[in-house]
Parts: C-alpha cells; structure tokens; sequence
C-alpha cells in the first residue's frame, strides 16, 4: 500500500497524490465492502427459499442454472430474480407524490449500506475505525424508518399508509429495546469502539464473550432485531390477510426490488452486529490450535451465517404475531427487563473487587 501511495505523490505531486490515493483508497474499500453485501443479499434470498423448503421437506429452486451446468441447479435463480426485476415497470399511482415515491425506497437502503462503514471485519478490516461506532450504526440503522412512513404516505392509499403506521411503531417500539441492550454492551465494554468491544471478549475461550453474562440481552437483541426488520413472526406491515402487503402494496418493479434489499441488508447487518457485540466478532471459540489457525474474517463470517440461520428458521417455524400482542411483547416485557439488567448490571460493575473475585464475574470486568 505504501509502494502504491509513493507512486502516487510521484505522479501527481506530494499533496495532490496523497489526497487522491486517500481517495481511491476509500472508494476501493466501498467497493469491496459494497459488492460482496449485495451478492450476499441476493443470495440470501436463495438461501431463504432452500433453507426453509428443506425444513418443510419441499424442494425450493432448482431449475436456473449458469450456462447450463448441471451441479449448480438453483444457483441462478438469484440473477433471475433481478433480471425480471430490472425488465418490469414503475407504475406510480394517480394522486401519488413522485417525488416521495421514489425517494422512500432510497431512503430506506441508503441506511442499511452506510451502517456497513464502522463495521470491523478483522483488526485490520474496517473502512473507517470511529470512537464512536456504535451510537453512528444506532443513528444510521434509526432513520430506514423514514422510508417506510414515506412509502406509505406518498402512494395515496390508505392501506399503504395502514402498513406504514403498523410498520413505524413496531419498528421505533423495538428500537427502543435494542438500544438498551447495547447499553449492557457498552457498560460491559467501556468503549463505543467496535473493535474495542470485540477485544473486551479476548480470552482463552468463549466463556469471554458477552453472550454468557449478557444471555438475556443477547434474546432481546436477535428478537428486536427479527421485529426490526419486519420478518417473521413480526412481519404485520405486510399481513397480507390484512392490510393488502402494507407499506409497498403500489410498489413495482426495481423500485419494489430496492424495499427487498434494504430488508436482507438489515437482516445481514443485525446479524454482523450480534456477532460482534455478543458472540466475539472475529475471535475464535477457542485460543488454542487448530482453532487460531483459521483467520478472523472466516471466524466472523461463520457467525454471520449461524444466526442468519436462526432468522430463516424462526420464518419456517413460528405463526405471525396479532398486531396487539407485538407491541406488548415490545413495550411490556422487552424494554422492562432490559432496564432491570442495566440496574443489576451497574450495581455489579460497583461491587468490590474482592466480591468479584469471589465469583467468575472477574472473568468479564
């Protein structure tokens, strides 16, 4: 990276080569994070479909293939998917405000990507390395919510506008609870730092990491995040028995599309940020070898795919929840117990030293 820099500063000058090596540099690493994310979206898509066909002893995809290769039966169905996708048309309602109409899709994936910029991959992987990490994906991740109520008011129609309204308050209901079970995260580690809180679960095994001590915050945060992201059983912005698919019911073609990624982006980033806040990131479940011998990355993408997994498996396993019953799961049990472990949690941490020694709470404080 030094050599490519120098030749930079050699071709354009000391002050401009830097700059614009800072500039390639960063654009690169966009990319690199970027690429990999929509593949990884798209695919997850096909995941979904075998995954859960597999679970209901069905079939799932197996006809698009690449250039008629035979063992990867289902593997285009994704580059399918897209390509209908890009060839259908956006119909925009009568009376609907198109300007908003378009906007709302954009607004809701353009949070769901810029999150992915203080997100540690590995020590050394990550595309901007902030103090303050964690409050910037709580702020990026708070504002999709816009584009769903945007949706839903400027297409004109009152069961659109329904779905919104459902969608906003299930949404900022379970945000709520989210956040305060980062809060845990953030008193156990001392740091809104990604990778500090990564590093705060070094030790010889995984009986460090904060899913042991923060088990009950670690349920609040995969269930708010399923509600968040507006999946089964929690998906009621798009009860089809009810209110005609919600929020995009008018929706067509890639702009349709573009809902459907911000959904799968946030179902991978609540997935990372689990990995990360409660399951060691990029650390091994063992410090011994053959477990160091793997890299961080695939430690951290290992993760990523498991708890994905469970998101696919509560979608094949659980009814829809009624609309009531969410927001009281949301408001009276979620947001109660997560306050009840900050308390117990800040009357620990200022518990003498020689209490804690006493206990295995030495292993994390």
């Amino acid at each position: 990276m030094e050599h490519i820099q120098q030749l930079f500063e050699q071709l354009f000058g000391t002050d401009w080569g830097s700059m614009l090596f800072v500039v390639v540099k960063t654009l690169a690493l966009i990319l690199a994070i970027v690429i990999p994310l929509l593949l990884g979206v798209a695919y997850l898509t096909f995941a979904e479909r075998k995954v859960i066909a597999s679970m209901q002893i069905r079939v799932g995809p197996n006809r698009v293939t690449f250039f008629g290769i035979p063992w990867l039966r289902g593997w285009g169905q994704p580059i399918a998917d897209a390509v209908k996708a890009i060839m259908k048309e956006i119909v925009i309602p009568t009376g609907a405000n198109k300007f908003l109409f378009i906007l709302a899709p954009i607004i809701t994936i353009a949070p769901a990507l810029a999150a992915w910029a203080v997100v540690p991959f590995s020590p050394e992987m990550v595309l901007a390395d902030i103090n303050a990490g964690l409050l910037y994906i709580l702020a990026m991740t708070s504002l999709g919510v816009y584009g769903v109520i945007l949706a839903g008011w400027a297409s004109n129609s009152k069961y659109a506008f329904l779905g919104a309204m459902r969608s906003a308050a299930q949404v900022v209901s379970y945000e709520l609870a989210m956040g305060f079970a980062l809060v845990c995260v953030l008193m156990m580690s001392q740091s809104l730092n990604l990778g500090d809180i990564v590093n705060g679960q070094q030790g010889d095994s995984f009986i460090n990491w904060y899913l042991i001590p923060l088990f009950p915050m670690f349920l609040v945060y995969m269930i708010s995040g399923v509600a968040e992201t507006n999946r089964a059983p929690f998906d009621v912005a798009e009860g089809e028995s009810e209110i005609v698919a919600g929020f995009h019911v008018d929706y067509s073609g890639m702009a349709f599309t573009v809902f459907f990624l911000a959904e799968y982006a946030n179902m991978i980033l609540v997935a990372t940020l689990t990995s990360i806040m409660f399951l060691g990131g990029w650390l091994p479940p063992f410090n011994i070898e053959p477990f160091t011998m793997v890299p961080g990355f695939i430690w951290l993408l290992l993760k990523i795919a498991f708890v994905l997994f469970l998101f696919l498996w509560f979608r094949a396993t659980f009814p829809r929840y009624r609309y009531d019953q969410i927001m009281r799961l949301g408001w009276k049990v979620f947001i109660p117990i997560t306050l009840l472990w900050i308390f117990v949690l800040g009357t620990v941490m200022q518990l003498p030293v020689s209490v804690q020694e006493s206990f295995p709470l030495n292993l994390w404080f």
